[in-house]
């Protein structure tokens, strides 16, 4: 989901990710946004080998891919199968080395029956993408570990026309609200910052980075 782009009425989003899967790295756009908020990330998280690293809404990985040098075990998860086999082919080529690749919908699956706990949840420019953030949060609660940190980079909130009609995900977030909701699914603590823009038909959408702990 990372950068994923606008949804056309009518078509299903994941499978408009799976028709952009094999060409989206191919935008220079897409590689420095990862490059820039995974740099944001790496200065606001202590980072090191025994990290374990889940980034949820992957999209090809790029994030990850930006830290994987830095963190132990690395997991990501899309729910568009192009976006992971892409991703799969990241690791076959040891571009994400030993990386897992999940096929995982926190919003409306069960989580897997498995006491595994990560140190660290990234997901960039995919909450915005669901109609009700409630059981993700709460889902990336139960999956970090304690004292475990949720780096979400996304939209700030607007005006509706970066997706334009027909879009029934959030049009960015209230930085309060956010705070809020995160508060109820066990983040006590979270700090927003900017951390980059993204350029659409002239108009500037600025993108913020939270980092919440977990209690």
């Amino acid at each position: 989901m990372a950068g994923r782009p606008v949804n056309n009425v009518g078509m299903d989003p994941v499978n408009r990710f799976d028709e952009r899967a094999a060409t989206w790295d191919d935008d220079p756009a897409h590689v420095e946004r990862a490059r820039v908020v995974a740099a944001a990330i790496r200065d606001s998280v202590p980072l090191g080998p025994s990290v374990r690293l889940f980034e949820y809404g992957a999209g090809t990985g790029l994030v990850s891919q930006a830290l994987c040098d830095t963190v132990g075990p690395v997991t990501v998860a899309d729910t568009s199968a192009g976006m992971r086999k892409v991703m799969e082919g990241k690791v076959a080529a040891g571009v994400i080395a030993h990386a897992r690749v999940w096929d995982l919908d926190l919003a409306s699956a069960p989580l897997p029956a498995s006491e595994e706990r990560f140190d660290l949840i990234v997901t960039v420019l995919a909450l915005h993408h669901l109609s009700r953030l409630e059981p993700v949060l709460s889902n990336f609660a139960t999956l970090l570990a304690e004292g475990g940190r949720l780096a979400i980079a996304d939209l700030d909130e607007e005006d509706g026309t970066f997706h334009g009609d027909g879009f029934d995900g959030h049009h960015g977030f209230d930085h309060d609200a956010l705070a809020n909701d995160l508060r109820k699914a066990g983040f006590p603590n979270v700090s927003f910052q900017r951390c980059h823009q993204i350029v659409r038909d002239g108009r500037t959408y600025p993108l913020f980075l939270a980092i919440a702990t977990r209690t």
